[in-house]
């Protein structure tokens, strides 16, 4: 499944509205965006429902994966795509075991590389470093440097993500260093021009990424 994760990762803001969501989303799926993950931090588990679902058929209409943030239990109610689990969501092995072998799973390593090795042998389809940069989104975040990248390229055979305070201007810079895909929140769903915005982060793979 791991080969569906390549070029621009959009993650979801924390978005109360569904239907600003699902229009927000929209623009940023026609400009490209090839992996959605859902998280709604200050959503309850009814509006995480009802907009997980609402987005389901969108992400499907535009062939791109729908990933769950944190919860293997509404990925498997709805039928999507994946789940994204941090440390703090319970062991990868177990995860992987309920949510079959037809599932993407995603697992966050911070700025430590033998979180990704963990990662890749319990089950993951890939590995997420960050924060690369100084992020809005979580500005106490360990720093993920550029070598983590290279060392994913040469040792892992999943990819690896980068995440955190990515923008235009560095996004170049982890893109060399070797991640498959860039996560993205703040820089595309803060745009004025949400799909102008995700057309020039998806050229940046033109080159890079078959």
């Amino acid at each position: 499944m791991h080969q569906r994760i390549k070029g621009l990762y959009a993650i979801t803001p924390d978005e109360q509205n569904t239907d600003i969501l699902l229009s927000r989303v929209e623009a940023a799926l026609q400009g490209g965006a090839s992996v959605l993950q859902y998280r709604n931090k200050f959503a309850d588990h009814k509006l995480k429902t009802k907009q997980a679902r609402a987005l389901l058929p969108l992400c499907r209409q535009y062939n791109v994966p729908l990933i769950i943030n944190d919860s293997i239990k509404l990925c498997l109610t709805l039928d999507a795509d994946g789940v994204h689990l941090g440390a703090d969501d319970g062991s990868l092995a177990e995860a992987r075991a309920r949510l079959g072998e037809g599932k993407i799973m995603g697992a966050s390593c911070y700025n430590r590389f033998d979180l990704a090795i963990a990662a890749e042998q319990a089950g993951a389809d890939y590995v997420a470093f960050g924060a690369c940069f100084a992020s809005s989104t979580k500005p106490h975040a360990p720093v993920a440097g550029m070598e983590l990248f290279r060392q994913a390229q040469a040792q892992l055979s999943v990819p690896s993500v980068a995440i955190g305070g990515i923008t235009l201007e560095n996004a170049g810079q982890v893109i060399e260093s070797g991640a498959r895909a860039i996560a993205v929140i703040n820089a595309i769903f803060g745009a004025d021009d949400i799909k102008l915005t995700t057309q020039q982060f998806t050229k940046l793979f033109n080159h890079d990424i078959n």
